[in-house]
């Protein structure tokens, strides 16, 4: 059999080469697959698309058109595909402890399928939440040559002369629970917010995920705000699909890219956006598949010293097809590495660094979307990390758009988002409290709920600058307003957050970065005593497995050690 490539050193010889792999090469014939392909570098196309979301429907389309750059470049593509689950459509209802699960269950399905299959390399397309870091977790933990594509973001919606996301669909429930309008706003607002296929448009969980992508350097540049219906998302995908097999070719691989400087780019872009407090939890779950300690509290002193540089929704006015149209994320590092806050050597999936794509771009003055870092929207306070006698392991608010920075207020607490919310709706929550969400940490939810539904409600009451809400779980990257997520240690393992009762002090300071529980030590002890672990109701299966093993989310939420412990890296069997 004639080979064009030396597969000497990649993992696909062990399923096409030599007289031994017969069996396997006879797999590859009944598929139709000539033996001159057989010879070539086998390439892994991962596609999370789906008919759950607009945010996946494009993916395996995308992905197909991946599989003719990789053909082109002189490789052979195998596609499968992984799941998702869309917080959009699980939030507000059980559903929602599945998604932080299913980023688990994203990496290990796609490490599991190029594993069993002995692929070389790897081109993975996400569109929501938890698949973008999930797709890239599983890149890093694998190591094979590696590019991430993101399938793009929905184009807004077209609401009274105003552009519109499903954001303002979840606040419109509270606006109407209020009394302060009627349900047919309602049916026609939820009937043009999301106009298209692709992700939530504002600065939330997916778009930040994908700007971290670029700054990372595991997606091409400024392949990634491009709204999904657009025609150049083909012309990125082939594109990537062909220079994987470059990488390939110089055996540049994802941990080769994404060292520590580069998670500290990644960092200044998740804050001089204003994105997503996920990013805090996404990139230390990342790191660890690299065998880098990068916690929370690295991000945070990131995030401290950032300034906040886009205008983008929820905060702000812009949603990513105007990031796109502005000139992208590469738009918004060009004026970071001016200022001095990004590692330019980085290296990238170009093969070049950072340093050198940034400077193929050209500064647009007449864009309104991202600032110049000389003259920021803020100078520094996207997203910030708390820590204090209430958070011991840290917690995190996105500030972006705020204008009150303190809050310190009687709690009012509930074990379960759903009693929180029944309470917003009975219009049971009093101005200036600060509302405890407890029992939805990883391990408590089980699963760490996100908590759009109620954050968006109390806005639409009215109340959204008036309270503050903390909680052991997740917010939406659309949340906006006095929301801190991630507390911990979380309610499930006896932090304070479970020793909090009706009417404690709480005092909060976002420009301090401090969360404090104002109640004596000897009442904290004395309540610490009598504290009781609760179960849950998820005695078996995938939540129950996932509760055993995640651990705290300022180190990710991770459920294994990551590469920190490994004795062999996938990519050199």
């Amino acid at each position: 059999m004639s080979q064009a490539y030396d597969k000497s050193r990649l993992p696909s010889r062990h399923v096409s080469v030599g007289p031994e792999r017969a069996p396997h090469r006879s797999y590859y014939y009944a598929m139709g697959i000539p033996e001159e392909d057989i010879a070539k570098p086998f390439v892994a196309v991962a596609s999370a698309g789906n008919d759950s979301a607009p945010c996946n429907i494009t993916l395996d389309a995308q992905a197909d058109v991946a599989r003719q750059g990789v053909i082109a470049a002189g490789g052979m593509p195998r596609r499968f595909n992984t799941i998702t689950v869309t917080d959009g459509i699980a939030m507000g209802h059980q559903g929602m402890k599945s998604s932080l699960v299913s980023r688990e269950v994203i990496a290990d399905s796609v490490e599991l399928s190029v594993r069993g299959h002995c692929y070389d390399a790897l081109v993975g397309f996400a569109g929501c939440d938890k698949s973008l870091p999930g797709m890239m977790m599983a890149m890093l933990r694998l190591n094979v040559p590696s590019i991430f594509v993101y399938g793009g973001s929905i184009l807004p919606g077209r609401f009274h002369d105003r552009d519109v996301t499903v954001v303002d669909v979840f606040e419109v429930v509270g606006r109407y629970a209020a009394g302060a309008c009627p349900l047919s706003e309602v049916h026609e607002l939820e009937k043009v917010a999301c106009p298209s296929a692709g992700a939530c448009g504002g600065q939330f969980t997916a778009n930040t995920m994908a700007c971290v992508a670029e700054a990372i350097g595991l997606s091409l540049p400024n392949s990634n705000m491009a709204p999904a219906p657009y025609a150049s998302r083909e012309q990125v995908a082939h594109a990537a699909g062909a220079q994987v097999m470059e990488l390939l070719r110089l055996n540049l691989r994802p941990r080769d890219i994404c060292t520590r400087e580069a998670f500290e780019n990644a960092a200044r872009v998740v804050a001089a956006t204003g994105g997503s407090t996920n990013g805090a939890l996404h990139l230390p779950a990342m790191a660890s598949e690299a065998g880098i300690d990068f916690d929370l509290f690295d991000v945070a002193e990131i995030f401290k010293t950032t300034p906040y540089i886009a205008d983008l929704k929820p905060g702000g006015r812009y949603v990513a097809r105007d990031m796109h149209e502005a000139g992208g994320v590469y738009m918004l590092m060009k004026t970071l590495l001016a200022g001095g806050y990004l590692h330019g050597e980085c290296r990238t999936v170009t093969g070049r660094t950072l340093a050198e794509n940034i400077d193929e771009i050209t500064w647009n003055p007449d864009q309104k979307v991202i600032y110049d870092v000389k003259t920021p929207i803020t100078p520094t306070g996207g997203v910030v990390g708390l820590r204090g006698s209430l958070a011991p392991d840290g917690a995190i608010v996105k500030v972006a758009g705020m204008h009150r920075l303190q809050f310190e207020g009687p709690a009012h607490c509930f074990d379960c988002e759903e009693d929180a919310f029944a309470a917003v709706e009975g219009r049971a929550i009093n101005e200036g409290e600060v509302i405890v969400i407890r029992y939805e940490g990883p391990k408590g939810g089980p699963g760490m709920r996100e908590m759009l539904s109620t954050t968006a409600a109390l806005y639409g009451l009215g109340m959204g600058e008036k309270v503050a809400l903390i909680t052991d779980g997740r917010f939406s990257g659309g949340t906006r307003g006095f929301c801190i997520g991630h507390v911990g240690p979380e309610a499930a393992e006896g932090g304070p957050i479970a020793l909090i009762e009706d009417g404690d002090t709480i005092r909060i300071d976002a420009e301090a970065g401090t969360i404090d529980l104002l109640v004596a030590d000897a009442v904290i002890a004395e309540r610490r005593a009598r504290w009781q672990p609760r179960t849950n109701d998820y005695g078996s299966g995938a939540l129950w497995r996932y509760a055993k093993t995640v651990g705290p989310a300022y180190k990710g939420a991770i459920t294994h050690p990551g590469a920190a412990t490994e004795t062999h890296v996938y990519a050199d069997i």
